[in-house]
């Protein structure tokens, strides 16, 4: 089953788009051409995220790290709903 979220990447500003969450992944899409093609569709395999946390300014911010090295931080504008899907 697939759940969509309005988000933001934080990446070089903030890049608007969709966060979808899948059983084995969470994928950031967004339609904006000036985009570097990895951040089009950004897809974060689940057996890849080694920790999850939570940062809280104005917006929940979300900062996935992976197991690579990288992270991705997103605002993500409904914390309670994201965290029942991302944990079922």
């Amino acid at each position: 089953m697939k759940d969509y979220f309005t988000c933001s990447l934080i990446k070089n500003g903030l890049l608007g788009g969709s966060l979808i969450v899948e059983d084995k992944t969470i994928t950031f899409k967004t339609n904006k051409l000036t985009v570097n093609k990895k951040y089009r569709l950004l897809e974060l395999n689940r057996d890849d995220i080694f920790d999850l946390s939570w940062k809280q300014s104005v917006f929940p911010t979300a900062v996935f790290k992976m197991k690579d090295g990288e992270s991705y931080s997103f605002l993500i504008f409904n914390k309670k709903r994201f965290m029942e899907v991302y944990n079922r």
